[in-house]
Parts: structure tokens; C-alpha cells; sequence
């Protein structure tokens, strides 16, 4: 299958990365990448090619080998405000995923949109982040799987978004590995606490300071903080949740 990305075409191989998801949920960020630190991020990126930060410029990243043109890496950004529910329905149809490596079909840069659109599964089973609501008026064409619980969308040819299956199995901070055991079922009703906070207008009402909407937040970084199991994913979680109460919470 050819796959356009805007103006550059990549060919689906039979492959996918072998790689873990990191879901970094103070940055919003889902990675798929080898790299643990600010400086191996450095060096992979000039190694690399494909999409990718420029200056102020901040795209979605797909990252190629130079000397196979295979896919070696990612980086998504989660689009901030969840899409109405009603609209995020049409999504039940979407085809299996298919998985699947990417080779590019030439070596040269190019740049990949942040989606905008985030459509939430029940129990947030499923993240999908979407270039834009238009993309529901039709069907989608496949869901290439590039890695473990990650896809991208493909319609008419050309990648229209991604999803992350399961992400609260992959919740973790920076460039920090996920805890490898399965999420408590008490993390999963916080994830979406969560998750119900930060992509509403809630979010909105909590940096205007209105009273109802603090006090939840303070009520949902005390949930986190009693948390006595499955630590490593509250830590992840707090790690945006207890910069808003610091920057909002204070009495």
C-alpha cells in the first residue's frame, strides 16, 4: 500500500516497530522511540530523516533510517479538546488494524500536521487523534498498526490521524519507561478522572479560578497522591495534575 503524508509518499512493509508507546501525559505526547534522554533524542533526530522540529516549528514526527528508509520512530502530539462524543461514533465502523511497517520513498524531508481533533473511546480505551471532524464523513480506508497499540489512519490514500489503544498502560513521565505490569482497575477510573478534566471546558473553569471546578482539581490530586498501588502511572498522571494545583489551587 502507498500512504501519502501531504506531498510524500511512504510504502507499507510488513514489519512494525517493535517498540513500547510512551504515553507522557504532563506533555501530551505519545512517543515511539529507542531514545531515553534529551541528548539521545539530539542525535537521533540528525541521524534520522522525515518529519520533524524545527525552531519554533513543532509537527507530528515520523523518523526514517537514512540508509533503508525504514521507519525507526515517532512522536504525536494528543490534541488538547475532545471532540463531541455523537461525532466520535462513526469511529465503531473503523477497520481492524493491520500490522505494518513504513518505508519511505525517498530520502527527504517533510512535515507532518499535528492533529486536531481527539475522539475518546468509552473507558478511554481508545485515543484517536484526528486532522479534523471532516475525516468521519467517510469511511476509513485502514489502520496501519507501526507499533504496539499504535496506528495510523489511512484514507484515500493519505494518513488522516492516529490512536493509541489501551493508553493508560503506557502512561509515564518524560522519557521514562511504562511500568510493564497491567494498569490497576483504580488507575483506569483515574485516568479518566483525568482525562475528563483536562480535554473539557472543565479545564477552562479550573484556570479561571471558579470555586466548584478547583475544588475538583484538588479533590482529583488527592485521589492521586493516596494512590497506593500502581505508582509509577499516578506519579505520571500528578505530574500534570499537581502543576495545575500549584498554578490554580491555591487558596
Amino acid at each position: 500500500m502507498r500512504i501519502t503524508v501531504g506531498d510524500w509518499t511512504v510504502l507499507m512493509t510488513g514489519e512494525p516497530l517493535r517498540l513500547t508507546p510512551r504515553f507522557d501525559f504532563r506533555d501530551f505526547l505519545v512517543r515511539v522511540a529507542e531514545y531515553s534522554n534529551v541528548e539521545e533524542r539530539g542525535a537521533f533526530l540528525l541521524d534520522t530523516f522525515g518529519s520533524g522540529p524545527w525552531l519554533w516549528d513543532t509537527p507530528d514526527e515520523l523518523r526514517f533510517d537514512r540508509e533503508d528508509r525504514e521507519l525507526v520512530g515517532a512522536e504525536f502530539q494528543v490534541a488538547g479538546e475532545a471532540a463531541d462524543p455523537e461525532d466520535c461514533a462513526h469511529l465503531s465502523a473503523a477497520p481492524a488494524v493491520h500490522p505494518g511497517g513504513l518505508r519511505a520513498a525517498e530520502v527527504r524531508d517533510f512535515r507532518l500536521e499535528v492533529t486536531t481533533e481527539l475522539c475518546r473511546a468509552p473507558e478511554d480505551a481508545v485515543l484517536t487523534c484526528l486532522r479534523d471532524l471532516d475525516v468521519l464523513d467517510e469511511p476509513l480506508e485502514a489502520r496501519v498498526g507501526i507499533a504496539p497499540d499504535v496506528a495510523l489512519l489511512v484514507q484515500d490514500g493519505a494518513v488522516v490521524g492516529w490512536s493509541l489503544t489501551d493508553p493508560v498502560r503506557y502512561l509515564t513521565t518524560g522519557f521514562a519507561a511504562p511500568d510493564p505490569a497491567p494498569p490497576a482497575l483504580s488507575t483506569r477510573v483515574l485516568f479518566t478522572a483525568c482525562m475528563d478534566l483536562v480535554t473539557t471546558p472543565r479545564l477552562e473553569a479550573v484556570r479561571r479560578r471558579d470555586p466548584a471546578a478547583v475544588s475538583g482539581l484538588r479533590q482529583l490530586d488527592r485521589r492521586l497522591r493516596d494512590q497506593r498501588e500502581d505508582r509509577h502511572r499516578a506519579d505520571a498522571l500528578l505530574a500534570l495534575i499537581g502543576e495545575l494545583v500549584e498554578d490554580y489551587g491555591s487558596r
